[in-house]
């Protein structure tokens, strides 16, 4: 195969991929070591696709999300919707970038039975028995 149609041929891939070869163009690598300090691949929860995708295109999808950058195509447009919540996810794009965002939010926290968590703004008022009444009483029988 030339150098030309391998070219051609990672064009087209990365076009079926994204929708358009113009579509989640980064500068920048995207690593979250805040929430997966082993990286993508090694952490088991992305296939090694998708390892590559986040890596590549993630900060592109994260300034998105953010409004950081503005979407340049209609696969941008429609990305930025879902990241909002208005659209369900449905390219592969998007289901990867729901995936990141709900494995970075972390695995959820189960109490133990019987356990009570109290909102930290909630009062609680404890009442207590009156310590001197109890010790005047004990004073005068003796």
């Amino acid at each position: 195969m030339s150098q030309q149609s391998f070219v051609n041929a990672k064009q087209g891939i990365e076009a079926h991929t994204n929708g358009s070869s113009d579509s989640f163009r980064s500068t920048k690598r995207f690593y979250d070591d805040a929430n997966f300090p082993k990286g993508f691949k090694r952490c088991g929860d992305f296939t090694s696709k998708e390892a590559d995708l986040l890596e590549q295109h993630g900060q592109a999808m994260k300034d998105l999300a953010e409004a950081k950058q503005l979407p340049c195509n209609v696969d941008e447009d429609q990305f930025v919707k879902v990241a909002q919540g208005i659209l369900p996810a449905s390219t592969t794009m998007e289901l990867l970038w729901v995936k990141y965002c709900r494995l970075a939010k972390g695995k959820p926290f189960y109490a133990v039975v019987g356990t009570i968590h109290a909102p930290a703004s909630a009062k609680i008022e404890i009442e207590f028995d009156d310590v001197e009444d109890d010790a005047s009483d004990t004073d005068e029988s003796e």
